[in-house]
């Protein structure tokens, strides 16, 4: 009986050790279509350490679930990008995006738009700093 307990107990901290390691994140990443879906769904599912991507269509967002232990945000967003995706981090490169197929082309001024806020709010700090 007592082997019986050490093994439950074995096995709990075993499995909070694991999903303490996990974490999840949601942001955009550009898309149209279906097509689009398994495309961000399967690049993000192609890190290590990712175990599960979720892409929703009507609001762009995907939800991803990763062990943070190994992998960081940033190489999601980088894989989502080669892929031909922008996220709000990674945009992806003109050619390979040009090669997604039509239904696939997103209006990439959002993106852009995004980015000047990032350098806008990054160029405010810094000043912000070199007052102090």
């Amino acid at each position: 009986m007592k082997k019986v307990i050490y093994l439950l107990v074995f096995i709990m901290i075993l499995s909070v050790s694991v999903f303490a390691q996990e974490k999840k994140v949601k942001f955009k990443a550009y898309g149209n279509c279906e097509m689009c879906k398994n495309r961000i769904e399967k690049a993000a599912r192609s890190v290590e350490g990712v175990t599960k991507a979720e892409w929703n269509q009507k609001t762009q967002l995907i939800q991803v679930t990763y062990n943070h232990k190994k992998v960081k945000a940033l190489q999601i967003h980088k894989a989502i990008a080669n892929a031909g995706h922008d996220t709000p981090k990674v945009r992806a490169k003109d050619d390979v995006y040009n090669k997604l197929p039509g239904c696939c082309k997103y209006k990439r001024r959002a993106h852009k738009e995004h980015e000047k806020k990032v350098e806008q709010k990054n160029k405010s700090k810094k000043e912000h700093k070199n007052k102090k």
